[in-house]
């Protein structure tokens, strides 16, 4: 009867771990059942603003996030299950003059904005552009 134990055992945990590893290979990645679907839009404003508005449906979380051309977070608004919009008006006048990205994500969709901003040389004025 011992000797039966043993393999038996051994037969057993080594079918479990073959099943589980088989099953970990197999598993299919899926959408979240919690992403929102949104709309953006974003324009350049006066005086050195940029406009960011966010319609999203209830239940999911949206994020909003203004990066530098490095990665580096300038900026970060996070919207709850609740919140169904948002309407933002960021100040760029303190950036220095380059590239930034304005980036919208449900969590499994991102919207990508590219920002450049420039002064202008000959008037004391900056420049906001989208591209």
């Amino acid at each position: 009867m011992k000797t039966l134990i043993k393999p038996l055992l051994i037969a057993l945990s080594l079918g479990f771990t073959t099943s589980a590893a088989s099953f970990a290979e197999t598993k299919p990645i899926l959408r979240p059942a919690a992403a929102a679907s949104y709309k953006v839009g974003m324009y350049p404003a006066v005086d050195g603003k940029f406009v960011v508005l966010l319609d999203k449906q209830q239940g999911g979380h949206v994020d909003i996030q203004l990066k530098s051309d490095d990665g580096t977070v300038l900026y970060t608004e996070h919207l709850g299950k609740k919140q169904m919009k948002s309407r933002r008006k960021l100040n760029l006048n303190d950036l220095e003059d380059g590239l930034y990205t304005i980036e919208v994500t449900n969590g499994v969709e991102t919207t990508r904005q590219t920002v450049t901003i420039s002064t202008r040389v000959a008037t004391s004025g900056r420049t906001i552009s989208l591209n």
